[in-house]
């Protein structure tokens, strides 16, 4: 009510004769006659104390600082009456420079155009390819899975990315069940992680929770811990965090795991690998692939924390980072920048917190298809990838960068990245390099990774 007072109607009429909206620009002509040129320019002046001077005809061009982005914003009009007339130079100058930036903005939006086509191609290409490696994925390969998984055909078309729909399916395959983990036996240790959570919930305080999840002797007790975890777990995608679709599900995965493995409990990273799994696969052979997965040698080495063959993993990178990349590799020696500072982070979680999740499940594809050679080659891939900014970099600003990575990068960039690296040296594969490490003695051990052994 109190928004229009009494006074409005004191207010006199508009002169309905010109109507004008000053939002736009146009103001009613007053009552007295139009002012000349001069006149208004000499009242500027005595108000601003200065006089005014034109800018040079070259340098008007130069400093407009609108750009439109579309030739829809681009209206040429004439002055209104109230205001004196361009004269014939400034007209013609004005509708040559109005020319000028519609001939500009039609350029930038012929350029966009074929752009966004060019975009719209390759996702109506790759759609298509997905498609097409789906049906053969599922009326090939799959019902004939022993006899097809080590061809070179299907190992092409693997490397080329799996399709969604099926990708769950193959990785299952591929890691196998060596463990011989049943649905029945997740949901026994389920049983038993949603008793202990009971448990502390009524019987523990804080301090009495922390102090049983540092206890070497109890690793269960780490269940309070993963609490802390999943909240940090992809937060972008909001469906792992308190009150997400998948938050109780990676919850009893991951508490089931520690349950399980008592000896191993949980660690840090492991909620990422449960939850790439749980976005692909049930809840039970998400928990049969988690748990499968984490018993191979070099997930079992760096989840327990093993020195001694962690160390020997990094030694074994080292061997083929001089062999690929030698500039590098003498630069990052300069620096004395060991391979566990970058390496520890990406093995842990697989790249999935590294890289963009889709690109992650792309290197998850042929991880299950090559090993754990494969995780390594990603990371010379990686360096590959960045290998002219980080030649320009100190340590600090290296390992900045390599703890995170940019966002934009790309599948096709990385993975030919990937594809140039050579995991052979001195005719020797992975396995045999780390095989031959392996025997070495404990002396070998003092010349690497001195950041790990602090």
């Amino acid at each position: 009510r109190n928004f229009f007072t009494k006074r409005t109607k004191e207010l006199k009429p508009a002169v309905q004769s010109a109507p004008g909206w000053k939002l736009f620009g146009k103001v009613p002509p007053r009552e007295n006659l139009p002012k000349d040129s001069k006149i208004i320019q000499q009242e500027y002046e005595a108000r601003t104390g200065r006089m005014y001077k034109p800018p040079p005809p070259s340098a008007r061009r130069k400093n407009i600082e609108f750009e439109p982005l579309s030739t829809t914003a681009l209206i040429l009009e004439d002055r209104p009456a109230n205001l004196p007339a361009k004269s014939v130079e400034e007209a013609l100058r004005h509708r040559q420079e109005y020319d000028e930036m519609v001939a500009e903005a039609k350029k930038r939006e012929i350029k966009e155009a074929h752009k966004r086509k060019k975009i719209m191609r390759e996702r109506f290409k790759q759609e298509e390819n997905i498609a097409s490696a789906m049906v053969i994925w599922v009326n090939e390969i799959l019902p004939n899975w022993e006899g097809m998984r080590a061809t070179r055909r299907v190992r092409e078309l693997w490397w080329q990315g799996l399709p969604p729909s099926v990708r769950g399916k193959v990785w299952s395959l591929a890691v196998g069940n060596e463990l011989n983990i049943t649905p029945e036996l997740y949901e026994i240790f389920l049983s038993r992680a949603k008793e202990r959570w009971r448990s502390f919930s009524e019987t523990s305080s804080e301090n009495d929770v922390e102090d049983a999840g540092a206890s070497v002797a109890d690793r269960e007790a780490s269940l309070e811990l993963i609490k802390l975890d999943i909240s940090r777990t992809f937060p972008s995608l909001y469906i792992f965090q308190k009150g997400g679709p998948y938050h109780d599900l990676l919850h009893s995965v991951l508490g089931a795991y520690t349950c399980y493995r008592p000896d191993v409990g949980y660690v840090q990273g492991m909620s990422f690998i449960a939850a790439v799994l749980i976005l692909n696969l049930e809840e039970a052979d998400a928990f049969i692939a988690f748990a499968n997965l984490l018993n191979k040698p070099c997930q079992l080495a760096f989840f327990r924390v093993d020195h001694s063959m962690m160390l020997k993993y990094f030694a074994a990178f080292e061997v083929f980072f001089e062999e690929n990349l030698p500039k590098l590799f003498l630069h990052f020696k300069s620096y004395s920048l060991t391979p566990d500072i970058y390496l520890i982070d990406w093995i842990f979680t697989l790249y999935s917190k590294s890289l963009p999740l889709d690109l992650a499940c792309r290197v998850w594809d042929v991880f299950c298809r090559d090993g754990e050679e494969f995780l390594f080659r990603t990371g010379l891939g990686i360096l590959r990838l960045y290998e002219d900014i980080l030649l320009q970099m100190d340590f600090i600003h290296i390992a900045q960068f390599l703890t995170k990575l940019p966002e934009d990068i790309t599948s096709e960039k990385l993975f030919s990245c990937i594809a140039a690296i050579q995991m052979q040296n001195s005719n020797k594969k992975w396995a045999q390099v780390f095989a031959s490490l392996m025997k070495d003695n404990k002396e070998g051990d003092k010349n690497h990774s001195p950041a790990l052994k602090s």
